[in-house]
């Protein structure tokens, strides 16, 4: 039962830490990614779908995205979802691809994200502050109603502080990984 504590604060924070990976890929830093398109749809068949289950997406430069619709009766939609889009990229449609410039970032616009970028990593942070909390009063909870002894609950209260220490270390990193990326690119 003592061991259920942590692996169900690793499971947590693990995913707390991919929710932080997954935003982060999703921010434009200048070069070319297939993620900038994660979160546009497209009306399709009758319904909406990510673009990358009607098209190829492919990255021949680092500035250059090119899509290419498997059905070219779609390459319209695409186009109309990705101007609807928050993403700010003009494409440039030739009837068979749709190509996405990606302009160079302004140092100020650099700044902005590496701002945004840290902001994602203090609230993941504060995610996984908040397992911890309740794995402690978990864990405290269990010591007062005997399940578990005074000196095992404080070993695993140490433990899910590693834990939590060993996570926030992993996120600095990503977020100062992140913030060369856009500083550098």
């Amino acid at each position: 039962m003592t061991n259920e504590f942590l692996e169900e604060s690793q499971m947590e924070m693990d995913e707390t830490v991919e929710g932080l990976r997954k935003e982060l890929s999703q921010l434009r830093t200048g070069r070319a990614t297939p993620a900038l398109l994660d979160g546009i749809f497209v009306e399709a068949y009758g319904a909406k779908s990510p673009i990358k289950q009607v098209a190829n997406i492919s990255i021949p430069e680092a500035r250059l995205i090119v899509i290419q619709p498997w059905d070219k009766s779609v390459i319209g939609e695409i186009e109309k979802a990705i101007l609807k889009s928050e993403l700010g990229i003009t494409p440039n449609n030739d009837g068979k691809l749709i190509r996405l410039n990606i302009p160079p970032l302004t140092e100020q616009r650099r700044k902005d994200l590496v701002k945004l970028a840290k902001k994602l990593g203090e609230e993941c942070k504060i995610k996984v502050r908040q397992i911890r909390r309740e794995c402690n009063d978990s864990l405290k909870k269990s010591q007062k109603e005997g399940e578990i002894p005074e000196d095992e609950c404080k070993n695993l209260v140490e433990e899910v502080q590693k834990l939590t220490d060993k996570t926030t270390d992993a996120i600095d990193t990503i977020i100062k990984d992140k913030e060369t990326e856009i500083m550098n690119f």
